[in-house]
């Protein structure tokens, strides 16, 4: 994909994740619009980040979850830029259960319309635009909640709401991807334990014990959690260098949906 001069509408930018992916991006003379809703005490942070750039961006404040916010931002958006090319679908509200304990009506819809439903809309609103591009493509983020649930060392990270509406990224992207080709690639990152994703720099993490911290690590195949520049490597390779890749979910874990089961000694058998 040739990234100079796209526009890219990248959620949740104002930190973590989706701030690195934005500044990534505007390094390769993309024209970068961020949103953000909440976590105002790291606007500041933000706005100078971007301005000291000295590249050309816009940074929309937006409720997702209110679809006719979502018209509007995309309506900022083309009339700054003129075009979209490249969706970061980097929207989500996972409750852990360390943090929140058993799930209240309210924190289930909050977490339901957030990383799903807020996804769904933000998709519709863009592919007109994304249509009219000669090289377009979006990527969905999800988590490994979809996969292990609420299970093992990660009963205290993830709760039903989120697992579920994680899986249910995954049939977005393999229904996106049938919707925008072959003009619109649309993939999927599906996240394990990252710094500021469910591990080090998160308020969660801080509530487990070292003995939980540990099982969540030893867990892990890599023996690590994940980096902001992880996650950013892999999005510059799914922009730059799979341009056969569509409908497709890449795990960024570590290993460690894989890691309960480690491979046991080759028996000598009997011959």
């Amino acid at each position: 994909m040739e990234l100079n001069n796209k526009v890219a509408l990248v959620l949740g930018g104002i930190k973590g994740i989706g701030k690195a992916i934005g500044l990534a991006l505007i390094s390769q003379s993309v024209r970068v619009v961020l949103t953000y809703y909440d976590w105002e005490e790291s606007l500041e942070e933000m706005k100078q980040a971007f301005a000291d750039t000295g590249k050309d961006h816009l940074i929309i404040k937006v409720n997702l979850r209110n679809t006719d916010e979502i018209q509007g931002a995309i309506s900022q958006t083309i009339d700054r830029f003129g075009q979209l090319d490249i969706l970061i679908n980097n929207i989500e509200r996972g409750g852990w259960p360390v943090v929140h304990g058993a799930y209240t009506q309210q924190q289930w819809d909050l977490e339901m319309e957030t990383t799903l439903r807020a996804k769904k809309w933000v998709f519709e609103a863009v592919l007109p635009w994304l249509q009219k591009s000669d090289d377009a493509c979006v990527i969905n983020f999800s988590s490994i909640a979809g996969i292990v649930g609420r299970s093992g060392p990660a009963s205290y990270v993830f709760n039903e709401g989120y697992s579920l509406a994680s899986r249910g990224v995954s049939l977005l992207t393999e229904t996106w991807a049938r919707i925008g080709a072959p003009k619109i690639r649309v993939n999927e990152i599906m996240l394990g334990f990252f710094e500021t994703r469910h591990a080090e720099k998160t308020r969660g993490w801080g509530l487990l014990t070292d003995e939980q911290k540990l099982a969540l690590v030893n867990h892990t195949l890599l023996k690590r959690t994940g980096k902001i520049k992880d996650v950013v490597q892999a999005v510059s390779f799914i922009l730059n260098d799979a341009s056969f890749m569509t409908g497709s979910v890449i795990r960024l874990d570590g290993g460690y949906c894989l890691g309960g089961d480690l491979v046991a000694p080759m028996p000598e058998g009997l011959e």
